[in-house]
């Protein structure tokens, strides 16, 4: 499964983004999927995961009650919907694609080029 993500770009702190990530099979409906991110000289950090149908979903701390995890596999397509947006989430985002969906980048076997995500004070 291949992964593109899209739609970082740079705002001002209060904004919001809306990341997609769209694979290339179909077969991404069958996976878990999660958000990591990494801001320059750091490690990937988890951001938030959804289970194969959507029913169930994950956030980090930092971003819980701000960011919302979804997909549509009927387009193999996954997202994340990013409000209230402060200077400390600027990073470059990642997508995943996995058996799991856990909080760990081992959990996942695919992985998307990531998009940056600038935010502005």
């Amino acid at each position: 499964v291949q992964l593109q993500a899209s739609g970082g770009g740079s705002v001002q702190a209060g904004g919001s983004l809306r990341l997609s990530c769209a694979a290339s099979r179909r077969t991404f409906s069958n996976y878990g999927m999660g958000w990591f991110r990494q801001a320059p000289g750091q490690g990937r950090e988890f951001v938030a995961a959804i289970n194969w149908s959507g029913g169930n979903t994950y956030y980090s701390d930092s971003v819980k009650g701000r960011f919302t995890i979804s997909r549509e596999n009927a387009k193999n397509t996954g997202y994340l919907q990013m409000n209230s947006l402060e200077p400390e989430d600027t990073a470059v985002y990642y997508c995943a694609a996995g058996w799991g969906n856990g909080n760990r980048p081992g959990d996942y076997d695919y992985w998307g080029q990531g998009t940056q995500v600038t935010v502005s004070s």
